[in-house]
Parts: structure tokens; C-alpha cells; sequence
């Protein structure tokens, strides 16, 4: 090509210098990476072709005797195309035109030379070059991208064709958009310039504006016929009805929502091709009928004519109150458009009619569908994304476009994306999450398939390129019954005729695709028709990603939640205990529960909530569980655990300010710390902040324990109080947080009676508490966490409890080793005695000595042998280890090696020292 050609200067291509395209394509066909010398658009149309079963080595252009030649697209581009080759005279480049399936209507040449070497290479009328059949090139790339194309040497699939360099683009019906067929130039690689692009889009803009100009002059040919035949009818003057008037319908004597509506109408009446009459409303309550009637002109087109029956007073001037009828247009045959001077006043008529619009059907059709569309979208955005529910997004993208895009539409998506995970490459399966239609016998994969597309599919096409993929014909489209051939057969026997796929693509990963089918309106999807496809789908992309982060925030934050949860309830003889967790449909929150055992045969039950949701409430929770479990191993008291949890919410909250993220800091938290002796019978609670339990005795009364409720945690209320309870063995302790109920407005009294309501009755075990608890006050699920905890009590009988007051007199640590031997003779525990007279005779000796009265000796037989001895004083031993010199000071350091546990734990008056030993 010579320069000057086109708008941009000579510019060489040189990334078709080197072999690194003949690398990158072999990479490819061997199925491996090609790296960054292949661009973007070449190496989409590489994958279509391979997934359309193109071969590299050979290709095979077949000829078509059912072609249009000298069709509309021919005529009217013959002289542009003459101009061209004018223009490019004596430069070997060949200039084609083919249909919207590549087929080749007209050539031109440069050197006339080239016209014997195009008929070998068949590139000739008749000879079709579609990408499906012959891979990468000028003219079939652009028909399969829709965007103009330029294709050089190396990028083209075909090793028989990578001497020549194409540049092509589409030709576009200026009013519906579709496509009619495109223009391509064809030369040497070797003499490639980019500005062939240029020249080829000027020269199909040229082709696009006689095709309009075409259209225009049938339209006012059309006009011209229908006025000449109203004349000649002489409705203007017909003396057998009410007086009647016609002419062009009035810029300024209607109503602008009247003149707006009535054109809509008329626009959609053409459009459809549609004859005869129909009624449109207007403003006040009035009422015109609309009329449609064929109209011919001379030349043989045929369009529409609408007419507007308008009632008396529908016309009025802008700048009058009185309405008055406009003066009638009478168009002269040899002047069109010209108003005849007004008729003489007179009285108003009972009807007017007026021409609304008049043109081919199919023409205004641009317009109309351009309010529909624009309408869908407005709807889509409306609709689409109400919830952050993935399977509900594809739903309401599928509710949105049947039937007023497509009859059908499905959506299919990863089951990973589903899972809130990543999308994986292409060439994974995809499930059907949504499908809708206008009927249900479609054939097409039901909801929940699992489908694997095979590689030459539309929708196996659409995830690998990433691109969309129109069809307006399936019956001419065999790639995409190589899934299911027998499938596909039924499917085209339900009357499915054109599909459009669109890949769900966000945040540049590919989650799905989409696909639509029509079958019930009998045109096929066009190039508007894949836009709008493809913004709707856009839209729904971006909302179905969403709600797959937010699934995956959900399940990550629920997968903590759960794991820092209690799973199997540890170990204890003092309750009986059922529980359950139940997540909010809005997602996790910070609720948590707890068992904890505790020395002296004692059990912790425990139940908090963190305000929030997601991962930062769950992982807060699990600090507080944490924490809790280590403040209950120190054996701390119950209002001294809340009051260090509310010091470790504070300091929480300051770590969050002091790192500028103050918008994270612990929103609030609750906790009800509870602990039951069974050897006692006695409840010890604190409550901060939490809904305080209910109580179920044996007899079936049920009441809530008084129990002081203190501010929530991290809000440095003061103290916390704490309150005992003495329980008859069989009570059952049901601890919850506020998520158990729905209306968060009750008040105490009111939460308790709704849980009488439920409780009262004959006795229940505690796993038949929480089922029935969940059933009646959460039928439909929670609307927030719930954590239920339910606790039937035990005891220890006197059989399992040996007590013993100790004076302050060391000589009495004979006697109590004595005592304590025959009880465990007493239990069938004489395998202990030696360990245990060691550890009660050290406990004791210290007590005596270093602690004070009242000093006590207790044994529980329990899930292990329990020796404790309580003295007045607050002073805790600590264990040491004695140099060979010392006289003393190994007594603690023995009976921590002969026993499996010991510890310390303080009371209200003093202390108790205790030591566990498992049973032989």
C-alpha cells in the first residue's frame, strides 16, 4: 500500500517481522502458554477456531450458488466500491464484499493483473470465508467479533494464509443495526499497512449512508402515495359521516403527552407490520382510535399509513383556551410538505383525523425498541441484585429478560463461584442455577445440571475467549449440537431457532455464562440484541459477584464461628447439657457458648455474644472464648472473669482506635459466666449485659434467678455482682442469648412468659428443650445468632463426699491420714491411699501452718478422686523446687508429681487447695 491511502500514515507491522508468532502458534496448538507477543483480539479468534474444529494445515472454502447477487447490499455499494478501486489503482489489493456470513458478493482489484491469482486462491464471489470454516481472517474475524479487524501475515490461524494481510469491518443496517455483511482489503503482508483499517471503515460509512439514504427515499415515496390516494378518495370532503378532516398530525395543537403517545403507538403499529384499528388513551379521559392501512407507491414498496381518530376538543392551540381543530395539510403531488391556505371558520367538527406517521414496517422498529430496551434496563437495574444470594441474582436476571428479550434464559455457574470461592480456568464444568422460559417443555438442561460444554459450543466459546457469541440461525450453527446432538434435535424441534451467549465476566474473572433462546418470535437475535445481552448481563455480573464475596465472607466467617465453637460436650458428671448454634440468614454474628469443668467436680456454663457479623465478630468471639476458658482454668470467681473480660474488650477496642481503625472497634458484647457445684447444690452466676436464664425445677415452675445484670463489655461499668443459687438436682438451667427471640422489644416479664409457654409441661430431656425452645419461637429461622445452652442438673450424694474439720494443731494430721485411708478402703480406692495420704498430709500441714482457720478436708468421688482442704487464709503456696541443702519445701513439689492435677482456688473467707488423681 502507498501512503495517503488512509487517514493515518504508512506505519509498519512490525510485529509480523520476527518468528515469535510462529512460536506463539505452535505453543498454542499445543495447548501451552503463548506469551505477550500474540494481541489480545488475534488470539480470541485463535480460540474460537480451535474450538470450532478449524485446521491449521488446510482449510476448505466452499462455494454458495444460493448467494444474492446484485442483491440490495450490492447495488447500493457497487459505486462506493468502484471509487475505491479507483482510488487504489495500480496497487495489488483486492477489495471484498460478502454477506453477513462471509460469502463473497462483489471484488474489485487494484492491478487488474490480480484477478487470475484470486480465482486460485478462491477468493472470488460466490466462495465463503466464515471463521468457523477457515479460521483467522479479515472478513470472517470481523463478522464473528462484530468490530472491524485487521489480520497480518502470522496472526492467521491457517498456514495457508499467512501471506496476505487483511483489514475488514462490518456494514451495519443504519436503523436496526444489524448486520448486513462486511468489507474487506486484501494484500501482501509484506505491503500491509494499518491505515488499511482506515480506509476500509471510511469506505463502509460511505456504503451505511446510502443504505440510509435508500431508506429515506422509500419513506417519502411512501408519503407522497398516501397523500396522492387520500386526494383521490376524497375523504376530505365525505358527506356520509360527521365531518371529517386529514392531514399531518399538528406540532402545536395537541397535547405534548398526547402527540408522544400516539407516535409510540403508531411507531409500534409500523413496526410490527400490523393492520386495522386500536385504541390509545389520551389525557382527561379521552380516547383516539389509531387506524393502519396499507400504502403502495409507484415503484412497487409497500409501507404503512397511521391514522389518528382524535374526539372533539383533543386539539386546542398552546396560546388559546378555546380549542379550535388545526387546519388540515394538503399535499400537492409536485410539492410535498406544503400547508394549503386555511379553511374559513367554521364550527368545530365532532372528529378529526389526523396522519400520525407513515413508513415501511420493520424501519421505525429502531426507535421502538430502543424505549424497550432502555425500559429493560431501567427495569434490570431495578430488579437485579435485591439480594446478596447468588442463585437468587441469576433468578432475577432471567425474570427480568423472558419474555421481553428472549423465551428463554439460563444461567450457569461454577460450583465454586457458588461456594463463594474463586472461578476456576475454563474448560470446568458449570452448574444450571436458573432457567426460565415461556413454556416448560424446552428440553434444555434442567436447574442443577452439571454441565460440561464441549469445546465447540457457543458457551464452551464464550468462558475460554471470554467474548460473546450470537447465532442467529441454529440450524446453520453445528458447533453447538456436538454437547448432546439428540438433545439439541428436541431442542430445535421446540421451536428454538437463535441463541446468544454471554460470559458472566467481573472484576476480570469469568464466573458463568449466560445463554438466551427465542423460539416464540419468529425474527432472530441481531446486533443490537447481543448489546443489550451483553449490558444486562454486565450489570448481573457485577451483582452476582457481590454475593459471591459475600457468600465467601459469610462462609468463612461461619467456618470461624463454627470452629471456635464447642463441637462435643468435655467430660463432666455435674450437668446434663444439649445445645445449639443457629447463624442469621444475614450471616454470622460473634453469638458463642461454653462447658467448661472446673476443680471440685464444678462446671462452667457460659454464653456471650459479640456485636457485628462477619469474620471480625467471629474472630472476636474467639478471643473472648479464649480468654474465658484461660480465666476459668485460674479458677477465678465469676464476677472476676467478666471484669478481666471487660478489661480485654477495653484494651481490644483502644488496639483497634490506636490503628486508625476506629470504624472496627467491638460495637459491644455481652456474657453470662455461670458455675454449679454439684457437691453443694449451689449456682454462682455474674451477667454482663446478656438476657438473664430461666429456670426449670423439677416440679415444672418456671421462673428466672434475680440475677444482677451489669453493663456489656468493654464499657468499664464497675463491678460486676454475682448471685448464688441453690438448685434441686433435676432443675434445668436454660442460658440463650437475644437472637432466641424475634421482636427484640420484650421486655423481661413478656420474655418470660413466651418461655413458660414453652417449657411448662411434663419433664423433658434437655436435647427435647432445645428442639421444642427453636420450633415454637423460631419457626421461619432466626433474623439474628442464636447460642442455646441447656444444663438439667446433678448431684453428688453423701456417698461420694467425705468431709473432715481439721483444729489448728499439727498432731491432728495423723488422725485425718488414718480417716482418709479408711475411706478410701470404704470406696474399694486402696491403690490411692499411699498418693493420697502424701498429698492430704502436705495440704494439710501447710494449712496448718501457714493458712488459718476454719480449716477443712474434703474427698470427692467424682470422675476422679478430688482432695481439697480449705483454710481462712488468702495466702496461695507456690510451688518451688528445693536445693539438697534445704530441710524443706518439696512437700508441693511431691504431691504435684504423684497427682494428675492441683491448683488453687480463692473464696469468699479464704482459699481451697486441691488435687486431682485419675482412678486406677
Amino acid at each position: 500500500m502507498s501512503p495517503g491511502v488512509g487517514k493515518q500514515a504508512e506505519v509498519a507491522v512490525e510485529w509480523d517481522d520476527t518468528e515469535a508468532l510462529s512460536h506463539a502458534h505452535d505453543r498454542f496448538l499445543g495447548s501451552r502458554p503463548v506469551g505477550g507477543r500474540v494481541r489480545e483480539p488475534v488470539l480470541r479468534s485463535w480460540q474460537r477456531s480451535r474450538s470450532r474444529g478449524v485446521a491449521a494445515d488446510h482449510i476448505d472454502v466452499l462455494y454458495h450458488q444460493d448467494l444474492d447477487f446484485g442483491g440490495l447490499l450490492d447495488q447500493l455499494a457497487g459505486p462506493v466500491l468502484d471509487d475505491l478501486a479507483s482510488r487504489v489503482s495500480g496497487i495489488k489489493v483486492c477489495i471484498a464484499l460478502c454477506d453477513e456470513q462471509a460469502r463473497v458478493l462483489a471484488r474489485r482489484v487494484g492491478e487488474p493483473s490480480l484477478n487470475g491469482f484470486l480465482d486460485t486462491i478462491q477468493l472470488a464471489p460466490g466462495f465463503g470465508f466464515p471463521e468457523p470454516g477457515v479460521g483467522t481472517n479479515g472478513m470472517g474475524t470481523a463478522l464473528a467479533a462484530r468490530r472491524p479487524s485487521f489480520i497480518c501475515g502470522r496472526e492467521h490461524y491457517a498456514d495457508i494464509m499467512r501471506p496476505f494481510a487483511c483489514a475488514a469491518t462490518p456494514i451495519r443496517d443504519p436503523l436496526s443495526g444489524r448486520i448486513l455483511g462486511a468489507l474487506d482489503l486484501t494484500c501482501d503482508h509484506k505491503d500491509a499497512e494499518v491505515s488499511m483499517l482506515d480506509l476500509v471503515s471510511e469506505t463502509a460509512e460511505l456504503i451505511e449512508q446510502r443504505l440510509l439514504g435508500q431508506i429515506r427515499g422509500r419513506e417519502r415515496a411512501l408519503l407522497q402515495s398516501y397523500l396522492r390516494a387520500r386526494r383521490q378518495a376524497g375523504l376530505a370532503a365525505d358527506r356520509s359521516g360527521p365531518p371529517v378532516r386529514t392531514g399531518l398530525l399538528p406540532d402545536d395543537r395537541l397535547e405534548q403527552r398526547d402527540r408522544i403517545l400516539l407516535l409510540e403507538k403508531a411507531a409500534e403499529m409500523i413496526s410490527t407490520g400490523r393492520t386495522g384499528l386500536t385504541e390509545a388513551g389520551l389525557a382527561h379521559g379521552r380516547v383516539a382510535v389509531l387506524l393502519s392501512r396499507p400504502v403502495h407507491s409507484p415503484t412497487g414498496m409497500t409501507g404503512l399509513a397511521v391514522e389518528a381518530v382524535l374526539p372533539d376538543g383533543a386539539l386546542r392551540r398552546l396560546d388559546s383556551t378555546a380549542a379550535r381543530p388545526a387546519e388540515p395539510i394538503v399535499e400537492p403531488a409536485d410539492s410535498p410538505g406544503v400547508r394549503e391556505p386555511p379553511a374559513p371558520p367554521r364550527s368545530p367538527p365532532a372528529a378529526t383525523r389526523w396522519l400520525v406517521a407513515v413508513g415501511e414496517a420493520g424501519v421505525g422498529r429502531l426507535a421502538l425498541l430502543s424505549r424497550q430496551r432502555l425500559s429493560l434496563l431501567t427495569e434490570a437495574g431495578c430488579r437485579i441484585g435485591s439480594t446478596l444470594d447468588v442463585t437468587r441474582t441469576a433468578e432475577e436476571l432471567t425474570e427480568v429478560v423472558v419474555p421481553k428479550f428472549a423465551d428463554f434464559a439460563a444461567v450457569d455457574l461454577s460450583d465454586a463461584v457458588l461456594g463463594g470461592e474463586e472461578p476456576p480456568g475454563p474448560g470446568e464444568a458449570t452448574r444450571r442455577v436458573a432457567l426460565r422460559g415461556v413454556r416448560a417443555n424446552s428440553s434444555l438442561h434442567e436447574v442443577g445440571t452439571l454441565i460440561t460444554p464441549a469445546p465447540a459450543t457457543p458457551q464452551a466459546i464464550s468462558l475460554t475467549t471470554e467474548e460473546s457469541i450470537l447465532e442467529p440461525d441454529l440450524n446453520a450453527a453445528p458447533g453447538w449440537t456436538t454437547q448432546d446432538p439428540a438433545r439439541a434435535a428436541r431442542i430445535r424441534e421446540a421451536g428454538i431457532h437463535s441463541l446468544i451467549t454471554v460470559p458472566l465476566r467481573a472484576r476480570g474473572a469469568v464466573l458463568g455464562v449466560v445463554s438466551f433462546y427465542r423460539s416464540e418470535q419468529p425474527g432472530p437475535f441481531e446486533g443490537d440484541d447481543l448489546s443489550l445481552a451483553e449490558e444486562l448481563v454486565s450489570r448481573a455480573a457485577v451483582c452476582i459477584d457481590n454475593a459471591r464475596r459475600y457468600t465467601r465472607e459469610h462462609s468463612a466467617a461461619l467456618a470461624l464461628q463454627t470452629s471456635l465453637l464447642l463441637h462435643e460436650v468435655p467430660e463432666q458428671n455435674a450437668v446434663e447439657v444439649a445445645h445449639r448454634y443457629l447463624p442469621a440468614r444475614g450471616g454470622a454474628s460473634g453469638d458463642w457458648f461454653d462447658v467448661i469443668p472446673l476443680s471440685g467436680a464444678r462446671v462452667a456454663l457460659v454464653v456471650g455474644d459479640v456485636v457485628g457479623r462477619g469474620v471480625r465478630a467471629s474472630a472476636t468471639m474467639g478471643r473472648l472464648c479464649t480468654a474465658v476458658r484461660n480465666f476459668s482454668d485460674l479458677d477465678l470467681p465469676t464476677d472476676e472473669v467478666l471484669a478481666h473480660l471487660d478489661d480485654l474488650v477495653a484494651r481490644l477496642e483502644l488496639e483497634q482506635e490506636g490503628r486508625g481503625r476506629a470504624g472496627e472497634v467491638i460495637a459491644g458484647a455481652t456474657c453470662l459466666y455461670a458455675v454449679y457445684d454439684p457437691a453443694c447444690r449451689r449456682l454462682t452466676m455474674a451477667n454482663a449485659g446478656n438476657p438473664a436464664p430461666v429456670l426449670v425445677r423439677p416440679d415444672g415452675t418456671v421462673d428466672r434467678p434475680e440475677v444482677p445484670t451489669g453493663p456489656p463489655l468493654g464499657l468499664g461499668g464497675g463491678p460486676f455482682e454475682t448471685v448464688d443459687v441453690e438448685l434441686d438436682e433435676g432443675s434445668e438451667l436454660v442460658l440463650f442469648t437475644n437472637g432466641l427471640f424475634r421482636d427484640r422489644s420484650w421486655d423481661a416479664d413478656t420474655m418470660l412468659t413466651a418461655m413458660r409457654d414453652v417449657l411448662a409441661g411434663p419433664a423433658r430431656t434437655p436435647e427435647q428443650v432445645c428442639r421444642t425452645l427453636l420450633e415454637t419461637l423460631l419457626p421461619s429461622g432466626p433474623q439474628d445468632d442464636v447460642a442455646l445452652l441447656v444444663a438439667r442438673t446433678r448431684a453428688l450424694d453423701d456417698s461420694q463426699v467425705a468431709r473432715w474439720d481439721l483444729p489448728v494443731d499439727p498432731a491432728a494430721v495423723s488422725g485425718l491420714r488414718s480417716a482418709v485411708t479408711g475411706q478410701l478402703v470404704d470406696w474399694g480406692l486402696e491403690e490411692l491411699a499411699f498418693a493420697t495420704e502424701l498429698a492430704v498430709s502436705e495440704l494439710a500441714t501447710n494449712a496448718i501452718r501457714y493458712g488459718g482457720p476454719p480449716i477443712q478436708v474434703r474427698l470427692l468421688r467424682d470422675r476422679a478422686l478430688v482432695c481439697e482442704v480449705t483454710d481462712g487464709s488468702s495466702t496461695s503456696p507456690r510451688l518451688r523446687r528445693a536445693k539438697s541443702t534445704d530441710e524443706g519445701g518439696r512437700g508441693l513439689f511431691l504431691v504435684a508429681q504423684l497427682t494428675s492435677r492441683w491448683g488453687t482456688r480463692y473464696t469468699g473467707d479464704g482459699k481451697v487447695i486441691w488435687a486431682e488423681q485419675p482412678y486406677p
